[in-house]
């Protein structure tokens, strides 16, 4: 199978030749890192399975693209041939590729640098080993099934990086120049901070959001660093086989009372996740909502869910202002309409190019301005 040309036209798409991870991008074969994944079919999930369709799995495998490879509890590696999921949530993935090019961009890895990273299918790794020589590079998954496969995927490229099995918000096996994180956290974990070099650089997003923080270790045990301006989200950390869905008794109630307040939106009707910097700012407030969107014909309803409270907004068509219900302890789509007004007066929203400051006890706190967040 020439999967070199592949390749080699991946890293020509999503970066410059001169770069050191040009090379790594050309010459590792994704595709064995992905022999099956899911694939989103309307509101489910089917199993493609590479060596069934070579020429497709080619083109997703070199494609700058995020493929899921597990969702809820099922594996891509152990499905049947042909399964179908009525749905589900992705909890495993292989990145897109030149995501992962630019949180390693941002990083700022040196030759010499000894790193950490998140193991997923074991690409990202893959990449690493490729520009730094895979003495230098240790893989960290929750899931033991994934560092197993990754493992032994990596071995048959010729490449041992130290892998271990660990939550990685807890205790980590070393002392890292840089850690680079493919699943999102909040707040960053203070063992990242007792596993790092002074001076060192851990890159990582802060869950639920589109937000990318970069921080350098101080001498004090703390961190300073910013917000980047450039945009990537990924999954949470799992700290088991799946994760928590705690908003069905929410959903109950959202999906037709009339709720406690009831008003007309003076913005269009927005899904939050269709503008991260909408969507970061509501997070940073309110952590861990759920959103939900359906359409029936020109009928649009957005509905947000969190420990308790619920909001939905319905419109018919994109010009007319959406009716917003509203129940439970907090007011979420009048915390919406708060962050819209903001955008309209001032043209932005201060949560990119935020200032970081993280303390030696791990507690992050934003800045940009006289705004301020405390994760």
């Amino acid at each position: 199978m020439k999967w070199q040309p592949y390749a080699a036209s991946l890293g020509d798409e999503i970066i410059r030749p001169e770069s050191r991870w040009y090379r790594a991008v050309a010459n590792v074969p994704r595709h064995e890192f992905v022999p099956n994944w899911w694939e989103r079919k309307g509101d489910g999930w089917v199993l493609r399975t590479g060596s069934d369709d070579t020429a497709g799995w080619m083109e997703a495998a070199y494609a700058d693209q995020t493929l899921v490879t597990r969702v809820d509890t099922s594996y891509a590696d152990y499905s049947r041939v042909g399964a179908v999921l009525a749905g589900g949530t992705p909890t495993s993935s292989s990145t897109q590729p030149s995501l992962l090019v630019r949180m390693y961009g941002h990083a700022m890895i040196t030759d010499r640098d000894h790193v950490l990273v998140t193991t997923g299918t074991g690409y990202g790794t893959a990449l690493a080993c490729a520009r730094l020589g895979y003495d230098q590079v240790t893989s960290v998954d929750v899931d033991g099934h994934l560092v197993n496969n990754a493992k032994n995927r990596l071995s048959a490229q010729g490449m041992r990086p130290k892998m271990e099995v660990c939550d990685l918000t807890g205790p980590l096996p070393g002392i890292y120049d840089r850690i680079v994180s493919t699943v999102s956290v909040r707040p960053v974990p203070v063992s990242w901070l007792r596993s790092l070099r002074t001076g060192g650089r851990l890159v990582t997003t802060i869950a639920g959001t589109g937000l990318i923080l970069t921080a350098d270790k101080t001498t004090d045990g703390g961190a300073v660093g910013r917000i980047e301006w450039d945009r990537g989200g990924f999954m949470p950390t799992r700290h088991g086989d799946d994760y928590e869905h705690p908003a069905g008794d929410d959903w109950k109630g959202a999906r037709e009372d009339t709720g406690e307040e009831t008003f007309t939106s003076r913005y269009p009707l927005l899904y939050p996740p269709d503008a991260w910097d909408v969507m970061s700012m509501l997070e940073l407030e309110f952590p861990g909502i759920d959103y939900r969107q359906r359409q029936d014909g020109e009928m649009r309803t957005v509905w947000l869910m969190h420990d308790g409270a619920w909001a939905r907004a319905t419109a018919t068509g994109f010009l007319t202002s959406p009716v917003a219900h509203e129940s439970g302890p907090r007011r979420l789509w009048s915390a919406l309409e708060k962050i819209r007004d903001r955008l309209n007066r001032g043209g932005s929203l201060p949560v990119y190019g935020a200032r970081v400051a993280i303390t030696p006890e791990g507690e992050t706190t934003l800045t940009r301005g006289n705004w301020k967040a405390v994760l």
